[in-house]
């Protein structure tokens, strides 16, 4: 129950890893407020929340607008008086059109990175001042080891995100608040299912030291980690969690 009495915004939570930080946040005491563009999806997992005897609340959340980040922060406040950590998970990843930068669309690459680079820092704008009010809080953006391997407009917009990670924790430091970001490697969900071509995969696990695809439950171990208090002397990172696919010296 490490985070008891404490109020936890997790974007993109309708499903996959997000779903599982979602949850975890909630098993451990949190009540979780569900940001999820999509309404079915975000309010099956409030309802599985409440009935494993979590409390969490849904606010349907398009990232990409600041508006709506600032509505969701608005049912958070009124829901639970203050945020204490954020999430960052939403991202256009399972649906991702697949192209090269030479031929992207250009309409499409801006709606990508309004959605996947910019969409946290959005988010993270309309919570920031409840966490100080709050006294301090923490920070987890979702990274991918695609933002070190060339992996186009989806690689460049997680790269992106490392860098708004370390600025953020220079930026928000001083006011007690925490930013770190982790980066999955494969992870065994429906969305890398599609994107993931299975003969590919197979030659991704063979690279890797620890030779498996990851699990919800290994990203969920690490995002728990770092929001913890356990993590208190910890910011400005990314931790891969990844099997050893990503070794930086």
């Amino acid at each position: 129950m490490r985070f008891e009495n404490k109020v936890a915004v997790v974007t993109g939570a309708g499903g996959g890893i997000g779903e599982g930080y979602a949850k975890g946040l909630a098993k451990e005491g949190a009540s979780v407020v569900v940001a999820e563009i999509a309404r079915e999806q975000g309010e099956r997992v409030v309802r599985e929340i409440r009935e494993s005897g979590g409390e969490a609340r849904f606010a349907e959340t398009d990232v990409s607008s600041e508006a709506s980040c600032q509505a969701m922060r608005d049912a958070a406040l009124e829901a639970y008086g203050g945020v204490d950590y954020l999430v960052n998970n939403a991202a256009i990843y399972g649906s991702m059109e697949l192209h090269s930068l030479l031929t992207v669309p250009l309409d499409y690459y801006q709606k990508f990175m309004a959605v996947n680079q910019t969409g946290p820092l959005l988010v993270t704008r309309a919570v920031y001042e409840s966490m100080v009010e709050r006294g301090g809080g923490a920070i987890i953006n979702q990274s991918s080891t695609a933002a070190w391997m060339g992996a186009g407009y989806y690689g460049i917009a997680k790269l992106a995100l490392h860098a708004i990670t370390s600025s953020l924790a220079r930026e928000l430091g001083p006011r007690n608040i925490r930013v770190n970001a982790i980066a999955p490697g494969p992870t065994d969900t429906e969305a890398t299912r599609k994107v993931v071509p299975e003969g590919i995969k197979g030659s991704i696990l063979a690279s890797m030291p620890l030779s498996r695809l990851g699990t919800v439950d290994d990203m969920v171990n690490a995002c728990l980690f770092l929001l913890s208090d356990e993590a208190r002397f910890i910011t400005g990172q990314i931790l891969a969690v990844d099997g050893g696919q990503i070794m930086r010296t």
